[in-house]
C-alpha cells in the first residue's frame, strides 16, 4: 500500500512553481526511500508572469503598503499552486481524494532567523486556507518557523529528506542544491548513524547570475550558462565577490536576497574598471562554483560523490567549473541516483507533509542549529 502527498516548491530564483506527485510505502520508516521506495508519479511547472516575478522582487526588500500587496501575492501564488496540484492530478489520473496533503513551502521574501529580538523571523508568503480551498486537499504549510523558534535558521530543511533517498550505506555523499541560494547536505555512510547527516547554506546559487542576465540581456536566466561561457573571469571582481564575510561564517548558517542582491553586486564592481557585461556574467558563475567547491572542501573533504539538483545542475558551464574546481569528486546531477534536479525539492516538501501527518520530526539539527528535532509546519484540512 502507498499515500499520496504532492510537494510544491516555489524558490528564490523566482522563475516558477514546481510540483510532483509522490507515492510513499505507507509501511516504511520516517525515509521511504529510493530506490524501492518513494516514487515520482508526476511532475508539473508553472512559471511566474513578469508582473508577478517583478512584484515578488520587490516584496523582498522594504517599500509601501507592504501588508496589503504582500496578501494578494500570497493569493496569486495560491491560485497557480492549485493549477499546478491541477495538472498533476490529470497526468497521474488521480482524484483529490487519494491524496493525503499537499505541501506547499511558500514564497520566502525575508529571512532573518536570530536578529533583532534573538529569535527573528522567516516569511513565506502563502494561502494555504486558499488553496486547500481550490485543490479540496489538506495542505501542510509554514514549515520554517517552528525550526527558528526552537533557535534554528529554518533554512535549510531539505538534508532530512536528502538522507532519506541519498545516503549510502558505506560511502559519504554530498547533495548539493543550486536554486537562487545554494545549500548542501552531507550525508556520512548510513554505518555512522543517521545523526551524523548535516548541512547548511552555501550562498549564491543562480540568484546573482540571474539578476545580471535579466539586466544586460532582458531573460530571467543565462540558458545553458552560454552567454558566461562568451566571457572571461575578472580576478579582482571574483576576490571581491570571495571576500563577503558570509561565506566564512561557520555552519549552522543560513541566507537569501535579504544578502545577495543588485546593491551587494553593484557594491562590488564599484571602483573597479569598467568590465565587458559577458566577463561580470563568466565571474559570477566562476564564483557561484567557487562557493559551493569551497563549502565542500572545508567541511566535507573526505566526499567522492557530490549529487547536483535544482536549477543549476541544468547549467553547464555551472557544472564544469564545479567539477573543476572539485578534482576528485564526481560531480553529477541527482537524476543518477534516481530523482531529476528539479524534482527534488519539490518531492522534499511532499516528504514533510507527509512527517506533519505522521508526527514526525521533519528537520535536523545539525543541519539547521535548532536546540532538537521538532515536528514542522501547520495543517489545513480539506
Amino acid at each position: 500500500m502507498e499515500d499520496l502527498y504532492i510537494g510544491l516548491m516555489s524558490g528564490t530564483s523566482l522563475d516558477g512553481a514546481d510540483g510532483v506527485l509522490a507515492a510513499f510505502p505507507r509501511d516504511a520508516g520516517p525515509g521511504g526511500a529510493l530506490p524501492g521506495g518513494l516514487r515520482i508519479l508526476a511532475h508539473a511547472w508553472l512559471g511566474f508572469e513578469p508582473a508577478f516575478r517583478a512584484e515578488l522582487l520587490a516584496l523582498n526588500q522594504p517599500g509601501s503598503d507592504e501588508l496589503h500587496r504582500a496578501a494578494l501575492a500570497a493569493n496569486t501564488l495560491a491560485r497557480l499552486y492549485a493549477d499546478v496540484v491541477g495538472q498533476l492530478l490529470v497526468q497521474a489520473g488521480v482524484t483529490p481524494a487519494q491524496v493525503r496533503a499537499v505541501g506547499a513551502h511558500g514564497q520566502t521574501v525575508r529571512h532573518r532567523p536570530g536578529e533583532f529580538d534573538g529569535v527573528g523571523y522567516t516569511l513565506q508568503l502563502n494561502a494555504p486556507a486558499l488553496l486547500a480551498e481550490r485543490c479540496g486537499i489538506a495542505v501542510a504549510a509554514d514549515f520554517r518557523s517552528r525550526d527558528v523558534a526552537a533557535g534554528g535558521q529554518g533554512a535549510p530543511l531539505v538534508p532530512a529528506f536528502h538522507q532519506a533517498v541519498f545516503s549510502r550505506p558505506d560511502a559519504p555523499v554530498a547533495v548539493l542544491n543550486i536554486g537562487g541560494i545554494s545549500n548542501v547536505t552531507i550525508l556520512p555512510p548510513l554505518t555512522q548513524g543517521a545523526s551524523a547527516a548535516w548541512g547548511f547554506d552555501c550562498g549564491p546559487g543562480n540568484v546573482l547570475m540571474d539578476l545580471w542576465c535579466q539586466q544586460h540581456r532582458g531573460q530571467p536566466y543565462d540558458a545553458g550558462g552560454a552567454w558566461a561561457d562568451q566571457g572571461r573571469v575578472i580576478p579582482a571582481l571574483l576576490q571581491a565577490c570571495l571576500d563577503e564575510p558570509f561565506l566564512r561564517q561557520p555552519p549552522p548558517r543560513s541566507t537569501g536576497r535579504d544578502l545577495f542582491h543588485a546593491e551587494w553586486l553593484q557594491a562590488r564592481l564599484d571602483g573597479l574598471p569598467p568590465m565587458a557585461p559577458q566577463d561580470v556574467q563568466a565571474t559570477l558563475c566562476e564564483f557561484t562554483a567557487q562557493v559551493n567547491a569551497q563549502a565542500l572542501q572545508a567541511h566535507a573533504p573526505a566526499t567522492r560523490e557530490l549529487l547536483v539538483c535544482g536549477g543549476g545542475a541544468h547549467n553547464p558551464s555551472l557544472m564544469r567549473r564545479l567539477a573543476a574546481a572539485l578534482p576528485g569528486v564526481g560531480v553529477k546531477p541527482s537524476s543518477d541516483r534516481g530523482l531529476a534536479p528539479n524534482q527534488v525539492e519539490a518531492a522534499a516538501f511532499a516528504w514533510l507533509a507527509r512527517a506533519l501527518v505522521r508526527g514526525e520530526p521533519g528537520n535536523l539539527p545539525s543541519a539547521t542549529g535548532a536546540r532538537g528535532p521538532r515536528v514542522l509546519g501547520c495543517f489545513y484540512p480539506a
